[in-house]
């Protein structure tokens, strides 16, 4: 079969398209055949060698996220057949024509919903779902602060605590950004520049100084003392990413008379039982959502698989708003 191989350790030219083994499902396993797989800022961290893939999976295939139809059942696996159109997330291996999967971990492609546009669903859908409600506590009619509002993740926790009735104020570093997530329902933005990062002021300007009870961090160090003076009364910073580095230095002080929470979060090393309860937590709150056309996938871009490269300096460019996605 054909999948994205990394061809070494280094930048977006070493993503290929190569030949390898098709895997065959064993007992307690579905293989999919992948129509569609994003990427994510993960891949691209796998490919320089700095985000090795867990025990068992290639660390030359990328590929946390699919959509597909079934191929094959192992033997015991029920409530599935042949042809069903699913999507997932993956610890790896995604990237390529065909990818086993716990029937566990499967959610039911909505109809009519394209391939592309289902394969930027389970990613970013879960991983905000899980730090928005699960971990940050967010709660019908709350607010919250989502940075990178522009991201896969961002504008899935924007529509997620829009269809609950909340309010959002979102981060951005540029204007096209947030003109675009407030066609999706952004209540509040702020223009945040690279150098000297300033949000809590604004935040607290807009929330009558009360602070959020939730923000979704993507961005890590540069972020965090302006997240903490953010913070309402025993809220939850959650830390998904640190793309701006992951060392901050902590005001303790802020954080104590705020009797607040910093809760760190990544879903790809989960043990299997953790990531089918995120994703059966989403299947049961999200996805009713996406069927009726409240949440809807953001696609920036879907690149033909044989363009992986140009899909890998896209997302690097962080140019996109949305998810970024390949086809097979």
């Amino acid at each position: 079969m054909k999948a994205v191989v990394f061809e070494g350790k280094g930048g977006p030219e070493l993503a290929r398209i190569q030949e390898i083994p098709e895997p065959v499902a064993q007992r307690g396993e579905v293989l999919v055949r992948v129509r569609a797989a994003a990427l994510n800022r993960a891949d691209l961290l796998q490919r320089r060698g700095l985000y090795p893939p867990p025990p068992g999976f290639r660390e030359d295939v990328p590929g946390l996220e699919f959509a597909g139809e079934i191929a094959a059942l192992g033997t015991g696996v029920s409530g599935w057949k042949v042809g069903d159109r699913v999507m997932a997330i993956a610890s790896g291996e995604a990237q390529a024509e065909y990818v086993l999967a716990d029937p566990y971990m499967l959610l039911r492609i909505p109809d009519g919903m394209s391939f592309p546009l289902a394969a930027a669903i389970p990613e970013a859908g879960i991983t905000a779902h899980d730090a928005l409600v699960t971990l940050g506590g967010f709660r019908s009619g709350g607010t919250a602060l989502v940075h990178a509002i522009g991201s896969g993740v961002g504008t899935m926790a924007l529509q997620i605590a829009k269809a609950m009735g909340g309010t959002v104020i979102g981060t951005a570093r540029t204007a096209d950004k947030i003109e675009k997530a407030r066609a999706l329902g952004l209540d509040h933005a702020v223009l945040v520049g690279k150098d000297d990062p300033k949000f809590a002021d604004e935040v607290k300007r807009i929330t009558g100084r009360k602070g959020v009870p939730v923000v979704v961090d993507f961005v890590g160090a540069p972020y965090m003392a302006e997240n903490l003076a953010s913070l309402a009364p025993q809220g939850h910073v959650v830390v998904v990413g640190t793309m701006g580095g992951p060392k901050a230095t902590v005001d303790l002080g802020v954080l104590m008379r705020a009797r607040g929470r910093v809760i760190g979060t990544v879903l790809r090393p989960r043990p299997l039982f953790e990531k089918i309860l995120a994703t059966q937590a989403f299947a049961r709150d999200v996805m009713p959502l996406v069927a009726s056309g409240k949440v809807k996938p953001v696609l920036d871009r879907a690149w033909p698989a044989a363009e992986v490269q140009a899909a890998h300096e896209q997302l690097e460019r962080n140019d996109s708003f949305g998810k970024v996605v390949l086809e097979f």
